[in-house]
């Protein structure tokens, strides 16, 4: 259907209560008189006349308003209407068509907003979905090892370790449930912060290989208490690798990275951390002993609080959240952290970060 803009639809009425009078006019006066000489009619067919041109009148002032009320008032209403469905809530409207211009203009700008609100309310829909769901989880995870602290605490507390083996091993264990503790608070911390920080991300200029070293310095009483070795390999010199990146976070990414590749590797057997530039980026890999990842693993590695049957269970006091969060980092950074098995045997995850 063509449309008509408003300009010309003026133009339109405006001929219309121009010529329809006149015909109607004309058309009295032919009838009453059997001619078109309006200059020779008689003075009883001016009235008749008159009362025509004024019937043509109000019939073209008729088809203008009605023309007004379809095209103009009723989409102009029920796109009102819409938008307090809208804002309660029901996004289920059809909106109106338009043969004007200017209102199906307005009205395809009105449908491009729905929809955009749509989506988002959609999204913060399930990202506060998935943000109860997170703490829920975490806070549940949080109640074994303050459990199993209480607990050996109340041993020491009471006597019940009472040579210096006990003690100690009393002591290791509480040691061992705090660091837990730290991890997942740390976890739960970073997690809920990241969404706050989506758009204020603070970007500094920073050394890439400097913040893969404190990563790796970080990991190495880990690695060393469970005698993994972490050979790091990288084909650039140091300093000619710079980034624009939240340090602190990164490094938190890289070192998330890190302790799962330590956590899920067997004794006495060593991690591979492989990075290189290339042309606008840097690429990094990690590379573990372990026995890799499964095929449903793979899909849902990245998933909040995912964690394997196996390799990746609530013995190794993670949240299910060290991944998560070590994507979204990568992500905001403008990279990208992906999952995969080696061909060798073992989870392989690489990522890259523009330079």
């Amino acid at each position: 259907m063509k449309r008509l803009n408003i300009r010309t639809s003026f133009f339109l009425s405006l001929a219309l209560l121009l010529v329809l009078p006149w015909f109607f006019f004309v058309t009295a006066f032919w009838l009453a008189t059997g001619s078109l000489d309006i200059s020779g009619g008689q003075p009883g067919s001016y009235i008749v006349t008159h009362i025509a041109a004024f019937a043509g009148l109000l019939l073209a002032l008729l088809i203008i308003g009605l023309r007004i009320r379809r095209y103009l008032l009723d989409p102009l209403e029920q796109l009102a209407a819409a938008a307090r469905r809208i804002a309660g809530g029901d996004w289920d409207i059809e909106l109106p068509p338009s043969a004007v211009r200017e209102i199906a203009e307005v009205r395809d700008g009105f449908a491009f907003m729905v929809n955009g609100l749509q989506r988002s309310s959609q999204q913060q829909a399930a990202l506060e979905e998935e943000r109860r769901f997170v703490i829920a989880a975490v806070a549940h995870d949080l109640r074994t090892p303050l459990f199993a602290l209480r607990g050996y605490l109340d041993g020491l507390e009471q006597g019940i370790a009472r040579t210096p083996d006990q003690i100690s091993k009393y002591v290791a264990v509480c040691k061992e449930k705090s660091a837990q503790l730290d991890r997942l608070v740390e976890d739960l911390f970073t997690f809920t912060r990241m969404e706050y920080r989506e758009n204020g991300l603070s970007k500094d200029k920073c050394n890439f290989y400097d913040i893969v070293q404190k990563s790796i310095e970080s990991l190495e009483p880990q690695a060393q208490q469970k005698q993994v070795t972490i050979h790091a390999g990288f084909q650039f010199e140091p300093g000619e690798c710079l980034i624009r990146a939240d340090a602190h976070l990164l490094e938190r990414a890289i070192c998330n990275v890190l302790d799962n590749a330590v956590r899920h590797t067997p004794a006495q057997s060593r991690v591979v951390f492989e990075c290189r530039r290339e042309k606008d980026r840097v690429t990094f890999t990690i590379q573990d002993s372990g026995p890799g990842f499964t095929p449903e693993e793979l899909n849902r590695i990245f998933e909040p609080l995912y964690r394997g049957e196996q390799s990746r269970s609530r013995a190794t006091g993670g949240a299910g959240l060290g991944l998560t969060i070590s994507q979204r980092i990568i992500r905001q950074h403008g990279g990208e952290l992906a999952a995969s098995n080696h061909s060798d045997g073992g989870a392989v995850l690489s990522g890259w970060i523009p330079l």
